[in-house]
């Protein structure tokens, strides 16, 4: 019999989930701190594929698994997606079915657990990171590579027809307005509950500085192709911009170093990054496919001064007075020009304060989870 006085959960996690250093892992390492706080035991269950396992983990945790990802070539061919066939684990089962205690499924990923008799009637909760076919066919459009591109061609094919599992799911949690839009028009019991991220104040430096910045993962095409963009719009225009990155490709590298006004940083540590964010006048975020809501987006709002973001970055988000929308070359030399020689002061950093708690409210999102998660 367990004990009712105490809250348990499990949470299975696509990857190991720290350090919280790519979008995914932190949605799911800072809901992991938010429910340790509000008493939960967590019993964490991560798979495995290249990540260190984490002793830090354990001090949020009431216990810690790990599970090695099956990543053989011959995954490839199974009907499931390969997301999903790959994380699959019998052990994994076996430890659920020790007790009774409610399930949270990261990630479309991990819901082949959805297709086993032993779990159906458990209290199982999906967290939907993506709309995955919708964001598989963006990576196929924009991958150059065939055989890449053919793989995620057949990976959206089986995404599509496996996602009705969510059906078996006894609540499914959306990340943006357009994603649960999505959700709630196709599955029962569907709820909005904001990324988590490392930040929940407002902390903004007073002033100004004489760069703009774009920062994102540089090995991802839509990421490196967005910062060629920027290339061409800065490389005829009088400001400073600085492109801040992981493994940033050699054609970019390539592309950058003649451009005075242009500099790369390859592979900036976190607090190298979060300095080069709040002394930032301007940071700069676009992007080409409009899913879920983007984490680095949080990370400048609660610390980086001017934001200018293209429509798809905030699609589905209420983002009044916290953004300037820009859509190509022209529109961001004229905001560029309109605020670079404009403060970012104390009245600025209050107005961005107010309207932060009406956008972003994690506290909301916990109440909701902590509900969802004693209902049986």
């Amino acid at each position: 019999m367990n004990n009712t006085s105490e809250k348990h959960l499990h949470i299975v996690s696509f990857d190991i989930p720290y350090p919280a250093n790519y979008g995914g892992v932190i949605d799911v390492f800072f809901r992991i701190k938010e429910l340790s706080k509000r008493g939960v035991k967590i019993h964490l269950h991560c798979y495995e594929y290249g990540r260190e396992h984490s002793e830090y983990l354990e001090s949020f945790c009431y216990s810690v698994n790990y599970y090695k990802r099956d990543t053989k070539l011959g995954k490839l061919f199974n009907p499931l997606p390969y997301i999903v066939c790959s994380r699959d684990s019998q052990e994994l089962l076996e430890n659920l079915k020790k007790d009774d205690y409610p399930i949270l499924l990261e990630g479309l990923h991990c819901c082949k657990l959805l297709t086993y008799e032993e779990i159906q009637n458990r209290n199982v909760i999906v967290r939907a990171h993506n709309v995955e076919h919708e964001y598989y066919e963006h990576l196929a459009k924009v991958e150059v590579d065939s055989k890449k591109k053919l793989y995620l061609k057949q990976e959206v094919a089986k995404l599509r027809d496996f996602e009705p599992v969510l059906n078996k799911a006894k609540a499914i949690l959306a990340i943006s307005q357009k994603d649960y839009e999505y959700f709630s028009s196709r599955y029962k019991n569907v709820y909005k509950v904001t990324a988590y991220n490392a930040y929940t104040e407002v902390d903004i430096l007073e002033g100004s500085s004489d760069y703009v910045l774009y920062h994102g993962n540089l090995s991802v095409s839509e990421n490196y192709r967005a910062a060629e963009i920027l290339v061409e719009t800065f490389e005829t225009f009088d400001v400073k911009l600085k492109i801040a990155g992981m493994n940033p490709p050699p054609h970019l590298v390539k592309l950058i170093e003649n451009v005075p006004n242009i500099e790369l940083i390859d592979s900036p540590n976190d607090q190298v990054l979060f300095d080069l964010i709040r002394h930032a006048h301007i940071n700069i975020l676009v992007t080409e496919q409009a899913t879920g809501l983007k984490l680095k987006l949080l990370n400048i709002l609660f610390n980086g001064r001017f934001c200018l973001v293209n429509d798809k970055m905030v699609e589905g988000l209420d983002v009044n007075g916290l953004c300037y929308i820009v859509n190509d070359s022209n529109s961001i030399r004229f905001a560029v020009d309109e605020l670079m020689p404009r403060k970012f002061d104390a009245h600025q950093i209050e107005r961005r304060r107010k309207n932060m708690k009406k956008f972003y409210d994690i506290d909301e999102a916990t109440d909701l989870l902590m509900k969802l998660i004693t209902e049986n």
